[in-house]
């Protein structure tokens, strides 16, 4: 269900932005020529999580979704913009007291749930590292109990936690990423493509466990994923990124129903017709281009069907939830949402 329009935000992200410095090493510039090289992963991003929604950000690989996931949680600094989190800066120059109280209440779930666990850790050591890492329980049998508990809520069995990851399946292990993520008493998690690495089936057992666990548990979700099926399934809004920026943001239903941006129609089009409806899909064209020398003006440009001498000179602004200037211009007509 999604919060109502009133509520403050959980989490406000504002002008956030990402510059790596890619350069070579000073004395290879100095024998070989050249400059330093700056790679701009994430330009001028804003958006705001309601609490207990799932916003998510979609887009080709190498378009900044994955940078965002780890400035949101503090795992690497911006070097501009800022995140809050109920009305508390994630930045570095916070203050620290006040972060360090705040990231007990933030997770994160990996792409990878194989790498993102201790193979040398029993499970029932890795769901209650947590737990003694924020000192939330004292006596060592109500930790071994409530590891119990997050393994059964999960879908596991409390014995499950004698094992190793390597004795499960990826499905097993992305539930005992959960559970880990749960053992803080987490409120705000980001998942960076939890089901990309698995099988189609366990994929939808993984978001419905999700969907679940948001419902009885009141989790705020950003959630980061290149399939829109499973956007689709999981999203109340969402944010369309390429090259580093938002090019669209929407509702998960009007985004899917009325596509604004040429870029979120070329997403859509590249999406099985299952139905057999018989509408006529655009492949997608092109790639995304260097992002150490991106294109002028819209960076969309060169791959898009109604670029003009203005789309190649200004980058558009994020309007109304678009940024295309075909869209502002009303060069492109757009569907209703039924």
């Amino acid at each position: 269900m999604s919060p109502p329009a009133s509520a403050a935000p959980y989490v406000t992200v504002r002008d956030l932005r990402r510059v790596f410095d890619v350069s070579k090493p000073w004395l290879n510039r100095m024998l070989e020529g050249g400059e330093k090289q700056f790679l701009t992963a994430v330009d001028d991003i804003s958006f705001e999580i309601a609490r207990g929604e799932t916003f998510a950000l979609v887009g080709e690989s190498g378009s900044g979704k994955s940078t965002v996931a780890r400035m949101v949680v503090g795992l690497l600094p911006p070097t501009a913009g800022e995140v809050t989190i109920t009305g508390i800066s994630m930045s570095s120059a916070a203050a620290s007291a006040e972060r360090q109280r705040m990231r007990r209440r933030i997770q994160m779930i990996f792409q990878d749930p194989y790498a993102s666990l201790n193979p040398r850790w029993r499970v029932d050591r890795i769901v209650a590292e947590p737990i003694r890492a924020f000192d939330l329980i004292k006596e060592e049998r109500a930790i071994v109990a409530r590891v119990g508990e997050l393994l059964t809520l999960v879908g596991l069995h409390p014995d499950d936690g004698k094992k190793y990851p390597h004795e499960f399946s990826g499905g097993q292990r992305q539930r005992i990423a959960i559970a880990r993520a749960l053992a803080s008493n987490a409120e705000f998690i980001v998942c960076d493509e939890p089901t990309s690495a698995l099988d189609v089936s366990v994929q939808a057992q993984i978001l419905n466990l999700m969907r679940d666990l948001q419902d009885r548990l009141g989790l705020t979700y950003l959630f980061i994923s290149h399939n829109l099926a499973v956007v689709r399934h999981m999203a109340t809004r969402i944010g369309v990124m390429y090259l580093g920026r938002i090019v669209e943001i929407s509702g998960g239903h009007e985004l899917f129903a009325a596509p604004k941006h040429p870029y979120t129609r070329m997403l859509l089009d590249a999406v099985p017709d299952l139905g057999m409806t018989g509408k006529q899909r655009v492949p997608v064209q092109g790639e995304i281009p260097n992002p150490i020398d991106p294109p002028s003006g819209c960076t969309f440009n060169p791959r898009c069907p109604y670029a003009n001498d203005r789309c190649r000179r200004e980058t558009p602004p994020l309007n109304e939830g678009v940024a295309c200037h075909a869209v502002h211009e009303r060069r492109i007509d757009i569907p209703r949402a039924a």
